[in-house]
């Protein structure tokens, strides 16, 4: 017996030691949910669904990526109700809710009666496909908050362009909602003024308005709701968490074993004709053609997953553990990510598709669920960057075109902005930056100086700040280095930023005296920006670090694709970059955030950035210490400290191979959410689910885990060795990496193509004293 009891223990440590796979991340939840904040995400293309069952109802929101109204609102499309008779979702007794990552669809059953939600990858259109052993009644509602007119007033401004300083009334405009061919057909057409063509009086642009790019004139988002045999069933009124809305009800003509209902959305710039038109042609296309749109659907989740995973569990651990739990998040944060990956505008860092109402973020915002914090047609591109930054190793290459094309999209509008304030070439992007181009007009700041430079926004948090763009060119760079696609179209967008900073601070110091360049040939970036935290800074060591990157991976990438006179131009202009600055810490060489700066307004780490984004100092290159000593002596680097949000200590401590210090901040970045959905984190700085949080917290799980400098693959640089993990990563020149960690030894190794394998490099045990000898 004794031995029995010891076969059984041994066996039971082997099985809590095993690493997960994907199908052990599924969420299942056996009760209920409350209301909207214990939802469950679903999605697919461009398309988010918050899916929850509360007292015996099915509900669900939907939105969808581009639906912007007349101020800039991200306007959710509906909510959803399915009630069933018989009620077989009367109790708790047996219900179940998953989330199936593998297939990318939510599975919801109880008493012998199974739903099967999903969304087609491909085309927009939203499935529920019910079976049960029992004849039902469905009946099922769209409801909307929308069906009248909303005066926005106060905070809840912040969900649009205007935030805090509306200029006059604000009507968040009523939807067309109606019963049409036994479904129900809803809408929302912007009228002709928006805010576009405010952003552009108050800022000055009126002499070249007919040429710049509008997203917001003519747009027409909605869909159309029916379900087989099912017809009309009335209106009825009620209230969601303090918001009133008006229901359209579709019913079963009578009871059935199976239904199924589908919702099919149409986005279009044109007339209500065109885009009603599409929307039909949608419909019909679609007839009879489920089975084929789902197995394509399960197709495309399960090349997503095996394209890229992080599995991880620490030996002996049950699943509680908080590493368990990283792995767990990791894959469900990717997986929201990936229920955008066709949108045409990108995953917005304060919420993506799934917010739900604010009073469960914050009790005092009693707005409708259209409601997020940091405006819905903003983006904020230093959040942003750490959404789309992740997808790189995870070998997510065609989800990135959403934030890529939508920058070079702008590029127009920026261009012009250089020209009509100072009458010189390149692309002026600012922090802020709304979906035309233009500075948020709230930021930009309606209280200005009469004589103050029009090109400014009057901001103390983001004068000045330009540089963010270049993250963005670096993703575009990265899509050759690593997938080797043609960015042929991105070359003439990069030498257009890397010009604007060329053109700019030359005009900027010919304003102050007579020469354009200091004494070594040199640029004066001043005024400049050190992130939104150093202000009024000489030459920030965070810009020096992107234009010293991006002209240099330009030259090396597209050489073949640039006409002589851009090469000469790239060149010349590389050697007017000016060099890093240094300064000292009790006798310690440190990296500093700029020559000089006037005050200090936020709390980022640009001093770090040369580590991460830009990688000029990390394990393998040279001089690693002084990027250690500003980690561990930089007053400021110690003070804002932290894993909350968009912080980076994270990756910054990966990159500089602190293994200690990376488990100990990954560990709390990507542990459980305080919400019923794991990885539903926030608000952090901004909203819930704050996507720049998870996508910073993937970051720094695969830094951990790889890292590539000159060709050479760093294996585990910053991973404890008693982590156990299973992992595939992408590197550069077409390759990826697999690896199998188990108690601290190498199981499996798979690197294809097979002959980069001699590049790899495993620094598992390898010391902190060590790493810094590597080059």
């Amino acid at each position: 017996m004794k031995y029995i009891i010891y076969i059984f223990l041994f066996i039971t440590l082997c099985i809590k030691a095993q690493i997960p796979v994907l199908n052990n991340y599924n969420q299942i939840w056996n009760t209920q949910s409350n209301n909207a904040s214990e939802s469950m995400p679903l999605g697919g293309g461009d398309i988010g669904m918050n899916v929850w069952v509360e007292k015996g109802d099915l509900y669900f929101y939907f939105s969808r990526s581009g639906t912007f109204d007349e101020h800039n609102t991200l306007l959710k499309l509906g909510r959803v109700k399915v009630t069933l008779t018989p009620n077989p979702f009367k109790d708790n007794e047996g219900f179940s809710q998953e989330l199936i990552l593998k297939d990318g669809y939510i599975s919801i059953a109880q008493n012998n009666t199974k739903i099967k939600l999903w969304v087609d990858v491909f085309k927009p259109v939203i499935h529920l496909d019910l079976e049960s052993k029992t004849a039902l009644k469905m009946t099922a509602s769209y409801e909307t908050w929308r069906y009248k007119n909303r005066d926005s007033k106060g905070k809840a401004n912040n969900a649009n362009s205007y935030k805090w300083a509306p200029q006059g009334e604000i009507i968040t405009y009523k939807d067309s909602i109606s019963f049409e061919n036994n479904g129900v057909k809803f809408y929302h057409r912007n009228r002709q003024q928006t805010v576009f063509d405010v952003a552009v009086k108050q800022q000055k642009m009126e002499s070249v308005k007919d040429q710049m790019l509008n997203p917001l004139a003519n747009l027409t988002f909605g869909g159309f709701m029916q379900g087989t045999n099912m017809k009309p069933d009335g209106n009825y009124s009620g209230i969601y968490q303090n918001t009133d809305f008006k229901g359209f009800s579709l019913s079963s003509i009578k009871p059935s074993k199976k239904h199924s209902l589908e919702i099919y959305l149409n986005t279009n710039q044109s007339d209500f004709n065109n885009w009603d038109k599409g929307l039909k042609n949608q419909i019909s296309s679609n007839k009879n053609t489920s089975k084929l749109a789902e197995k394509n659907t399960i197709k495309w989740w399960n090349d997503f997953w095996n394209r890229s995973f992080i599995f991880t569990q620490k030996n002996q651990s049950i699943e509680k553990d908080s590493v368990y739990q990283i792995g767990q998040n990791y894959q469900l944060f990717r997986y929201m990510l990936g229920c955008n990956a066709y949108g045409k505008y990108p995953t917005k860092f304060n919420g993506g598709l799934f917010t739900v109402d604010p009073v469960f973020t914050n009790s005092d915002l009693n707005f409708t669920p259209d409601f997020r914090n940091w405006g819905g047609g903003t983006m904020t591109a230093q959040n942003q960057r750490l959404v789309y930054f992740p997808m790189v190793k995870s070998g997510d290459f065609d989800m990135m075109k959403s934030q890529l094309d939508y920058y070079l999209s702008l590029q127009k509008n920026a261009e012009l902005r250089s020209k009509v304030y100072w009458n010189h070439d390149g692309a002026s992007f600012t922090e802020q930056l709304e979906n035309f181009g233009l500075p948020n007009p709230a930021e930009y700041d309606w209280k200005r100086p009469a004589d103050y430079d029009p090109g400014m926004e009057y901001n103390a948090w983001l004068e000045y700040e330009w540089d963010t763009v270049f993250e963005f060119c670096q993703m575009m760079l990265q899509q050759k280095e690593y997938a080797g696609e043609d960015i042929q179209k991105y070359n003439q967008f990069i030498i257009s930023c890397l010009r604007f900073f060329d053109e700019h601070y030359q005009y900027l110091a010919k304003q102050r005296g007579r020469k354009a360049l200091d004494g070594s040939g040199h640029l004066v970036l001043y005024p400049g920006s050190g992130a939104e935290t150093y202000k009024m800074t000489n030459n920030a060591n965070s810009t020096i670090s992107a234009l010293t990157i991006i002209t240099k991976n330009l030259l090396n990438l597209s050489s073949e694709q640039l006409s002589k006179g851009e090469l000469e131009y790239l060149k010349g202009f590389q050697n007017r970059i000016p060099p890093l600055n240094f300064g000292t810490i009790e006798n310690h060489k440190v990296l500093v955030p700029a020559k000089s700066w006037e005050r200090v307004n936020n709390s980022e780490v640009p001093q770090l950035y040369p580590i991460y984004p830009w990688g000029i100092y990390g394990i393998g290159k040279p001089d690693l210490e002084t990027a250690l000593n500003t980690w561990k002596y930089d007053a400021d680097a110690i003070k804002f400290r932290s894993h909350i949000g968009w912080k980076q200590d994270n990756i910054f401590s990966a990159r500089l191979g602190l293994t200690n210090e990376a488990a100990k901040y990954n560990l709390l970045k990507m542990a459980n959410s305080d919400r019923r959905f794991p990885a539903f984190w926030g608000p952090g700085f901004d909203w819930v689910p704050d996507h720049n949080w998870g996508g910073s917290g993937m970051i720094g799980m695969q830094e951990m885990l790889l890292q590539e400098v000159d060709g050479k693959i760093y294996l585990f640089p910053a991973w404890p060795k008693d982590w156990n993990v299973h992992f595939k990563l992408h590197a550069k020149q077409n390759t990826t990496v697999e690896a199998e960690l188990i108690n601290g030894e190498l199981k499996i190794l798979k690197v294809i193509p097979e002959e980069r394998k001699k590049d790899i490099i495993n620094l598992l045990n390898t010391s902190e004293e060590n790493k810094i000898q590597l080059k």
